[in-house]
């Protein structure tokens, strides 16, 4: 199998300004929901994901050529930006994660589920640093702890508070957009704690003398799902199939050759090779269907966010689920 070749990424402002500009063109696109076929297939994907390497290896646009359907890729800072866009009708199918997906579904946008990845709990956690006093969950009491507004660093810095006997009030959130923001407030000495995702919580583990006070094990499966517009799903169920068969194809690489996707990804990325190891040796590749058991996951994370108010009203995760049996 050809292996990846995907576009640069760091963690410097410069480089995800210029990503969030790029999101932003494609954002502004005109609506086009599809009650045909699709043409053009354009697909929103983040750094470091599953898409990311689907990207790489050019077999999704070979197996849809014979079809006559082209392939357009939008990268995006994060999930809140790619959603937005979906809803917008800016691109066709994307991914995110969690926390957004419980966000665009109680904000009433209208996207579907169509699958999920494997859990990944090791991929998203918190940072102190090395010689912090700060040495368990409860320590945070009182503290700046840095996150993301329905990301999924919210959901697992929530989730490990209950744990420790302790109520989201019971810290002092500062809500970022950016992994470089992130950064940036913790090298400014401002906060006691960070939450991040990787690659960048890999790429802060090997650039700064911290620790990892919690990672979201035990706490948050800390999955990405797939999304779409239930219209554009509906009337491109086989295109779609033909993506996951393809997405499936590229996990099962990944999987098998972590060395390799390392070595392939790390001068592309231009992100160190230990860091991308970091981060690569702690995540599971794999696209499922959604199950049951996968809702009531996600169902968890839905009812916290609405005791503590960060949505609008309850919601009901299964009623954004379509089973249209891709996957």
């Amino acid at each position: 199998m050809n292996t990846p070749r995907l576009s640069s990424s760091a963690l410097s402002r410069r480089l995800v300004l210029r990503a969030g500009a790029g999101a932003a063109i494609a954002a502004a696109a005109t609506p086009l929901f599809a009650q045909t076929r699709a043409k053009t297939l354009r697909i929103g994907y983040q750094k470091f994901n599953t898409l990311n390497i689907l990207k790489g290896t050019g077999r999704l646009e070979q197996a849809l050529a014979s079809a006559g359907v082209k392939v357009e890729w939008a990268e995006f800072l994060g999930g809140a930006q790619l959603s937005e866009a979906l809803a917008a009708g800016a691109i066709d199918f994307g991914h995110a994660s969690d926390g957004i997906g419980v966000f665009q579904q109680a904000s009433g946008k209208g996207l579907v589920y169509l699958a999920a990845e494997s859990p990944y709990p090791g991929g998203v956690g918190f940072l102190v640093p090395r010689d912090s006093p700060i040495r368990s969950v409860r320590d945070l009491k009182g503290k700046k702890v840095v996150t993301g507004r329905g990301y999924n660093t919210q959901y697992v810095l929530i989730r490990a508070l209950e744990a420790a006997g302790l109520r989201y009030e019971d810290i002092e959130p500062v809500y970022i957009v950016t992994a470089s923001d992130t950064v940036a407030a913790y090298q400014s000495g401002s906060v006691a704690a960070i939450g991040l995702w990787d690659p960048f919580l890999a790429g802060a583990q090997q650039a700064t003398e911290s620790r990892l006070l919690f990672d979201g094990t035990g706490l948050s499966g800390n999955r990405t799902y797939h999304f779409a517009q239930p219209e554009f799903a509906r009337a491109n169920a086989d295109l779609l199939r033909t993506v996951f068969a393809e997405l499936r194809k590229t996990n099962d690489w990944a999987q098998a050759h972590p060395a390799e996707v390392v070595a392939t990804l790390a001068p592309q990325l231009k992100v160190e090779p230990k860091v991308l190891a970091l981060a690569t040796e702690r995540r599971q590749y794999g696209v499922v269907a959604l199950t049951p058991a996968i809702a009531r996951e996600q169902q968890g994370l839905a009812d916290v966010f609405a005791q503590l108010k960060l949505i609008p009203k309850p919601i009901e995760v299964k009623d954004a689920f379509l089973d249209l049996n891709l996957v």
